[in-house]
């Protein structure tokens, strides 16, 4: 019989073990046996061996457990009533209320949102193939995990419809096709990506990559792709070099810094309240205040929805471009305008 023992597996950090580890813990309402943690938890799974002669692991788990009982984790053991003293049939769980934060525990508005942020990412990178593998296999064991096995993380998903499937090919190293609507086109333009990371800058997510077709590097904002992104079958595209995601960040940065707006504000408007935390220089008296922006089209958006509140001084393009969109408002709201 073949061990499933996998001596080829890259090796798997601690931190990768351990948050694993916590996540199944968390996932059981019963708890799970040594033998199912080490056989379907990453960082075990891939050098278990069901013939036996895991002593080396069970260690492992042992010194896994202590570290994260002393990480203040309250890692709960549940001895089994009709096999009482039997270490084999001894379960594990992390009891989700004693894990949850205490119910006096507030965060701000920023850190709020700072959280959300951090929880969209790590939501996609949690629901990885890695742990669908090992849902499946807890199932077969007859487990059924709380849903989703990432009980304790915030219910927060990418908004953007294209987020996954350029992830997925992305990790695959293989071209994608969508249509993609710039600002000031009518109808959306077919592009083809070698896509090399998926950024999030100023909130929003970019992908960047190779467009095949213009022969030349493209960062595309997530939300102007339009219907459903295909990837393509065929050879996997030569990697990018290991900065990329750091060098699509820089790029984007060095955009923001080389675009700036004066903007005069209302006092005591939500405007002011909500942009004046972004300047990066501000007339008091005079009501004027300086910020950077990327995406001139975006922020143009943003200024509109405050009305009269904000008057773009300059640039004059950003200026002409809030006009555009207070009269497209102002045209839908006449009497007989169709809507």
């Amino acid at each position: 019989m073949a061990s499933s023992k996998r001596s080829g597996e890259p090796r798997i950090p601690v931190e990768d073990r351990l948050f694993s580890l916590v996540l199944a813990l968390l996932a059981t309402e019963t708890g799970l046996l040594k033998s199912e943690i080490l056989s379907t938890v990453r960082g075990y799974a891939e050098r278990y061996d069901d013939r036996g002669g895991n002593a080396n692991l069970e260690r492992q788990f042992e010194r896994d457990k202590d570290e994260i009982r002393d990480l203040g984790i309250p890692l709960e053991t549940i001895e089994s009533p009709d096999r009482p003293g039997d270490n084999q049939a001894l379960r594990y769980r992390i009891p989700k209320g004693d894990y949850d934060l205490p119910v006096d525990v507030r965060f701000t508005p920023d850190e709020l949102a700072l959280l959300g942020l951090a929880a969209e990412v790590w939501r996609e990178a949690s629901l990885s193939s890695d742990s669908q593998r090992a849902l499946t296999k807890l199932r077969s064991l007859g487990i059924e995990p709380r849903e989703p096995v990432i009980g304790y993380a915030p219910r927060l998903r990418v908004r953007d419809a294209a987020f996954e499937p350029i992830r997925q090919a992305l990790d695959k190293r293989q071209r994608v096709r969508f249509r993609y609507l710039k600002p000031g086109e009518r109808e959306p333009r077919l592009r083809t990506v070698e896509p090399h990371a998926v950024v999030l800058h100023e909130g929003r997510w970019h992908l960047h990559g190779r467009d095949v077709d213009a022969g030349a590097p493209r960062t595309f904002l997530l939300s102007r792709i339009v219907g459903d992104v295909q990837s393509l079958a065929g050879r996997p595209f030569d990697p990018p070099p290991a900065d990329v995601q750091d060098r699509a960040l820089a790029d984007l940065r060095a955009l923001r810094q080389a675009n700036s707006a004066d903007l005069a504000v209302t006092a005591g408007s939500d405007a002011e309240v909500r942009l004046g935390k972004r300047a990066v220089e501000a007339d008091d008296d005079a009501g004027v205040i300086r910020l950077h922006y990327t995406d001139a089209a975006v922020f143009a958006d943003e200024l509109a929805s405050y009305g009269p509140e904000v008057r773009v001084l300059s640039p004059s393009t950003l200026r002409d471009a809030v006009r555009e969109r207070l009269a497209a408002v102002a045209a839908s709201h006449r009497p007989g305008a169709d809507r």
